[in-house]
This record gives C-alpha cells, sequence and structure tokens, in this order.
C-alpha cells in the first residue's frame, strides 16, 4: 500500500466565478427565495465593488455599517444572504476563508404572536369566503398546516385516503418529503377539486388551467382576512401559525406537531409554547 497522498483539488464547485459561484449556491431553491438571495448579495456587491475572493472581514463590517438604517428584521435578512453565499464558497473550496464567519446577525424581537390568529378569526376567514374552491384551500392549508409552497406543489395523485380520514404528500423545504394526515372533511373537499383529473396533473389549478401560484395563494388568504376585519398583513403562513398554535392550545403532543410541520428542529415548534403561554407566574400574585 503507497502513503502517497492525492492533492485535494481547490475547489470542487467547478465555479469559475462569483455568478457560476452563486448560481450552485442558489440550486434548488424557489423562485421566490432566489430572487431574494440575489438582490441582496447584488446589494453587498455593489458596496464592495470587488469579487468575493478579494473581500475582506473589514468589507463585510463596512456593509453592516451601511445597511444600519434598514429594520432590524431587513438587516438581518441581507446580513444572512451574504454569510450564506460566503459560507458556501469557502466549504466547497472556491474561498480560501470564510470572512462573514465573524460578523453576528442582529438579535431580533420575536414578533410571531402578532402573527397568531385565534380560531374565531380563521373561522371567520373560512365561512366569510364566497367562494368554495378558495374556501377549501383556506381549510387544507389551515388543517393540514403545510406550508403555501407545498399545497401549491399538490399532484391529484398526493391526495389520498388513509382509513377514515385522509392523507397529503407533501414536497417541502429543503427537498423533504412527508405525509400528514387530514380531517375526512377535508379530504372530501380536495377530493372534490380533483374531478376527472388525476396522476400528476395539479390539484390547484387557476381559471386558466394552470397550477395555481403562491402568490394567487396569498392574495385569496388576504382577501379573505380583510372579510375577516383582521388588520395586518395576514399571508398563508399565518394559518400555518394558527395550526402549530390551536393543535398545541388543544393539547397535541409536541412531537406530533413537530412532525406534521416538519420542523428540523423541536426547539422551533417550541416557540409557539413561548408566543402565547398558557401560565405564567404573575396570574399567582395576590392584588
Amino acid at each position: 500500500m503507497s502513503n502517497l497522498t492525492l492533492p485535494v483539488p481547490a475547489s470542487v464547485s467547478g465555479a469559475k466565478n462569483d455568478d457560476q459561484l452563486m448560481n450552485l449556491w442558489l440550486h434548488g431553491k424557489s423562485e421566490h427565495t432566489k430572487r431574494a438571495y440575489r438582490a441582496d448579495v447584488e446589494r453587498f456587491g455593489l458596496f464592495c465593488r470587488k469579487s468575493l475572493g478579494e473581500v475582506t472581514v473589514s468589507d463585510v463590517h463596512g456593509f453592516d455599517l451601511a445597511i444600519g438604517a434598514l429594520a432590524d428584521s431587513s438587516r438581518s435578512r441581507v446580513l444572512s444572504s451574504v454569510k450564506s453565499l460566503l459560507s458556501y464558497g469557502q466549504k466547497v473550496g472556491f474561498l480560501r476563508f470564510n470572512v462573514g464567519a465573524v460578523v453576528s446577525l442582529p438579535k431580533l424581537k420575536s414578533t410571531l404572536a402578532n402573527r397568531i390568529l385565534d380560531e374565531r378569526q380563521v373561522l371567520e376567514m373560512i365561512l366569510l369566503e364566497p367562494s368554495e374552491r378558495n374556501r377549501t384551500i383556506l381549510e387544507a392549508l389551515y388543517y393540514s398546516g403545510c406550508r403555501v409552497s407545498e399545497l401549491c406543489g399538490l399532484s391529484c395523485e398526493d391526495v389520498q385516503k388513509a382509513g377514515d380520514a385522509g392523507q397529503l404528500t407533501l414536497f417541502g423545504k429543503g427537498g423533504k418529503t412527508h405525509a400528514v394526515r387530514i380531517p375526512a372533511k377535508i379530504f372530501k373537499k380536495l377530493e372534490e377539486l380533483k374531478g376527472n383529473r388525476e396522476g400528476t396533473a395539479p390539484l390547484l389549478v387557476s381559471r386558466n388551467h394552470s397550477r395555481l401560484s403562491v402568490e394567487q395563494v396569498h392574495r385569496i388568504v388576504s382577501g379573505a382576512a380583510r372579510r375577516a376585519g383582521i388588520p395586518g398583513n395576514v399571508s398563508s403562513h399565518w394559518l400555518r401559525h394558527a395550526h402549530a398554535s390551536h393543535s398545541l392550545d388543544n393539547g397535541a403532543p409536541i412531537h406530533l406537531v413537530q412532525a406534521t410541520l416538519a420542523h428540523s428542529s423541536l426547539a422551533t415548534t417550541s416557540k409557539y409554547t413561548h408566543a402565547r403561554p398558557s401560565e405564567s407566574s404573575g396570574m399567582y400574585l395576590k392584588g
């Protein structure tokens, strides 16, 4: 056996320039995510005016200061995009160092509690929706807890009967596939939406029979929230938050909620118990 060690290639990415690296970094992400990440990284590029291989720690710190006027949430998102690209570049050998590792993201105040609808609000959104199809979409989002992209990606074959209820096979974040049970009444409505369509035909279609887009579903949810008199920029994800919070409030085991929502960490699911605590030590004070 020879002890000769073969040299490791300088980069396993195959990328020859920053644009090729960015395309590799964005591969597999949704179009919405790609647009947001590109905008953030292009903003960083305009500030530095140099290639990624020439970027220094000082450049990243300077960029952080330059975007200091942004809201903390926006600043955190932009920095997170830049840090992610720099980290990826170092991991695949395109960059010698990850100069973004030393820059910390701003600590953000949790606003989750402000985005959790109560059960009455959700029911009013559903009941006041005049369109049967749109009402089914609202119910599917709420009762399955799925992401809007998962719902829009459903094909007819992904809706199946499971005992006395139904099951959705969801293709979600990070390319993960998981199945969730849905109540029989929701399964029946989704079956009605399928009509004579089957197989890989899209489950949710627009008037021109094309697959319903994420933006179209967001508009459906936003319109339902306005009819129910709910303030704020209510999005489809608020129904996912409501699913998590309400199921925990009604006694669902936290591990079951984690599995249903396909959270990679139990800590993510636990945020809902902190956002709307059922008890507080202040309730035990006399006065």
